[in-house]
């Protein structure tokens, strides 16, 4: 099935039309990749048919949106202030390369003689509140707000050796994406569920208890009595919460509301959004360009769960990463 999947993303894909086929596929992709027992509920294919195609629909959209390959190499470090701004070094962008995993696994396997490597660059952008010194003419000004601008945590996503496949393979990433978002609201629900339902077996088990005993024989002396319709408010409330969640013949149901709003509204939980900043050499933010301080436009991808990144097509020079 993966292999029907991936074409749903080929380059002969047009928004809005797909074999149905594939459709199909990316409906089963989504089930497997949440709950699979979700094909237990008559007519879970037609319920999730129209949000599956808009999710593919988000997703090549989000992906077409990328900028062309920014080239990476040493010479483009020296040269393209906006590589420079994203790392403390020249050194430290070589070390980030030849340590990355994906691009290792991709340079050992049938692609690695490649010229030229294409991948996704992420990153987690930081901004540092410091107190620096400023220039004004002649004289240093002590004890100036500043912030600082740094990148960190970077990692390759999906090289290949030509910019289509590497897309491609990115749709797929976030499509699955958006299918882990799903997976993770079901999985609250089941906890949410299970809790409840524990919590409701050791206060019914209690509130057992104290009926038989009378509902509450205390000690002699005593001025508590057991509090027995707190005990019954609080196991009608629970009650309460469990039937709004549904019995266990409609979790099922649940499940497939859950994953079907995600696919159909994908915009919600993953999106990307531009960023432009004006950063100089010493990594310190300023309100406008200058000769030593480029203008960076971010492309920022955000999901539901507060996640931010700093994505972006970067170009490799094979020769020069064989050489490292």
């Amino acid at each position: 099935m993966l292999r029907i999947f991936q074409s749903i993303f080929g380059s002969d894909t047009k928004q809005h039309n797909y074999p149905e086929s594939l459709v199909k596929a990316a409906i089963e992709r989504a089930v497997d990749g949440t709950d699979p027992w979700i094909r237990a509920v008559s007519g879970y294919k037609k319920k999730l048919r129209p949000a599956v195609i808009q999710t593919i629909n988000h997703v090549i959209a989000l992906v077409d949106a990328l900028a062309p390959p920014l080239a990476f190499s040493s010479g483009s470090y020296g040269s393209d202030p906006k590589v420079r701004a994203f790392f403390i070094s020249l050194e430290d962008m070589r070390k980030i390369l030849a340590n990355d995993r994906n691009l290792a696994d991709f340079l050992k396997g049938p692609g690695g003689d490649s010229a030229r490597i294409i991948a996704l660059l992420a990153m987690e952008k930081q901004e540092k509140g410091i107190i620096g010194v400023e220039l004004s003419g002649d004289i240093v000004i002590h004890g100036v707000p500043q912030v600082t601008v740094s990148f960190d945590g970077h990692r390759l996503l999906d090289p290949t050796d030509n910019e289509e496949e590497t897309r491609r393979q990115l749709k797929r990433r976030a499509y699955d994406h958006l299918l882990s978002l799903a997976l993770r609201r079901i999985t609250f629900v089941k906890s949410e569920r299970e809790d409840l339902a524990r919590r409701r077996s050791l206060l019914q088990v209690k509130l057992n208890m104290l009926e038989r005993e009378g509902w509450g024989f205390n000690e002699a002396g005593s001025t508590e009595s057991p509090d027995i319709a707190g005990l019954e408010e609080r196991l009608g409330q629970i009650e309460a919460q469990l039937l709004e969640l549904g019995g266990d013949d409609r979790m099922l149901e649940k499940y497939l509301e859950i994953l079907a709003d995600v696919l159909n509204n994908p915009e919600e939980h993953l999106w990307s959004r531009t960023e432009t900043l004006f950063v100089d050499r010493m990594g310190i933010k300023r309100s406008e360009a200058a000769d030593d301080t480029p203008e960076l436009t971010l492309n920022v991808l955000c999901n539901a769960e507060g996640r931010s990144i700093v994505a972006m097509l970067i170009a490799l020079s094979g020769d020069e990463l064989r050489k490292c």
